[in-house]
């Protein structure tokens, strides 16, 4: 399984960005999946995250504000930021049969297929 994130970049407050994920050996449809992020000193956040019978949360600080979807024909999902804060600077994660909690480390773990990471700065 192999995923890739694309669309990061360096933002101005209450500017928009949307991120892709392409996935290889691994259907977004019918799975569970999500978008993560880490910042500086931060923990491993769940930013939202989707499960096989299309039931979708979203972090508290991001609802209403983000927005996931998914392109099935393509196998890419997407995930759309508005209004974006300072504190949404990060690297953001796309990831296949994650977690559904909050984690020490992106980078490092153990549940479920990750991409590289793409990074977001606002400011």
């Amino acid at each position: 399984v192999q995923l890739v994130e694309s669309g990061g970049g360096s933002v101005q407050a209450g500017g928009s960005l949307r991120l892709s994920c392409a996935a290889s050996g691994f259907r977004f449809d019918g799975s569970d999946w999500g978008w993560y992020r880490q910042g500086p000193g931060r923990k491993c956040e769940v930013v939202s995250r989707t499960t096989s019978d299309s039931s979708t949360n979203y972090a508290g600080s991001v609802k209403g504000r983000f927005t996931i979807s998914q392109d099935v024909p393509k196998n890419l999902v997407y995930l759309q930021m508005n209004d974006l804060k300072p504190e949404d600077t990060a690297v953001y994660y796309c990831a296949a049969e994650g977690p559904s909690w909050d984690s020490e480390s992106c980078v490092n773990s153990e549940i479920g297929y990750w991409g590289q990471g793409t990074q977001v700065t606002v400011s």
